[in-house]
């Protein structure tokens, strides 16, 4: 009977994987119908860049939704990380790599913050990580002065994301770096989820936080790893959007949650916990990014782009409940 169910749910999560993937190709195929100025080199490598910083934001906060929590700081803490490289680096003068290390260390510690405030206050993760998301941005206008804080003297710090360093390599093949680092931490990420202990123990909290309880898990702790661990994504994601800007805008981020999350919930993770993948994150982020992108290239005004997207997270969500009460 076990072997049973575990093949029907294998079977549909491989339906689900081939359903994204045809809804990613017929958006393209689609816009390249509507426009020939979509399906160029120049626009895809546009895509992919413009994927990569709610990519980001998104990996991170796939474990969190896996784990049946949610985090809405992940905006605010990017503005946040990327303002404290920016204290770092051309405040203090301090080099770039230690600059990059505090952006990254600032995501990780808010992570933490929320994941103990979660785990030990018992707080709802909501209401926890909406103070923190307000917190995030309010520092972050503080530190920054409400002023934007640019990268003028490390030309090496914009090369982070908009270098090429496989263009060096391979001469004419101009792909930011960026694109690189997201891939990269893409393969980390499905390695963390489905090949390590953490990946393992996310599910089962998500699954049933209870019975991973009385099985002898340190739930809380975990859980405060788990939060540590979108943080040091969302603080990658900070430093590659400041990188990108070459500068780091205090007034940024917020709103970059709910793109974010919609990502992932396209992607087929679902808000109940227990089930997901970094794969159908990485799609969902492309098809978000592909769909603005289009729908900007066939000149739909932005606001009907907002109500196109906010449609399309619905019936996403919608499929996600019809899925699980099938399951």
């Amino acid at each position: 009977m076990e072997v049973a169910e575990r093949t029907r749910y294998v079977r549909r999560e491989a339906l689900r994987q081939v359903l994204m993937f045809g809804s990613l190709f017929i958006l393209v195929v689609f816009f390249s119908f509507a426009s020939p100025y979509f399906f160029t080199f120049q626009n895809i490598i546009s895509i992919i860049l413009a994927t990569c910083v709610n990519g980001m934001l998104a990996l991170g906060v796939t474990f969190v939704i896996i784990s049946g929590g949610i985090d809405l700081s992940i905006g605010t803490v990017m503005t946040l990380s990327a303002v404290m490289s920016g204290v770092f680096i051309t405040y203090w003068g301090l080099p770039v790599w230690l600059g990059v290390l505090g952006g990254v260390g600032t995501g990780v510690l808010c992570g933490t913050i929320n994941g103990t405030v979660v785990s030990r206050m018992k707080l709802p993760p909501f209401i926890a990580t909406l103070g923190m998301m307000m917190i995030a941005k309010g520092l972050s206008l503080v530190i920054s002065g409400a002023v934007p804080i640019y990268f003028l003297n490390t030309p090496s710090f914009f090369q982070i994301s908009m270098g090429s360093l496989l263009g060096k390599i391979i001469p004419g093949l101009d792909v930011p770096n960026a694109i690189l680092i997201f891939i990269a931490a893409t393969i980390i990420a499905g390695i963390v989820l489905f090949r390590t202990v953490l990946g393992r123990y996310d599910f089962a909290i998500g699954s049933n936080e209870e019975a991973a309880r009385l099985s002898g898990l340190k739930v809380d702790q975990w859980k405060t790893v788990i939060y540590a661990l979108c943080g040091m994504f969302v603080g990658m994601g900070g430093v590659m959007m400041a990188s990108r800007l070459n500068s780091a805008q205090p007034a940024l981020g917020q709103g970059y949650e709910l793109d974010a999350i919609a990502a992932v919930v396209i992607g087929g993770t679902s808000l109940s916990g227990g089930e997901g993948s970094v794969v159908g994150t990485v799609v969902g982020a492309l098809i978000m990014s592909t769909l603005v992108n289009g729908l900007r290239i066939l000149s739909v005004p932005q606001e009907w782009q907002i109500v196109v997207s906010g449609i399309i997270v619905i019936a996403a969500v919608y499929m996600d409940i019809v899925r699980r009460r099938r399951g």
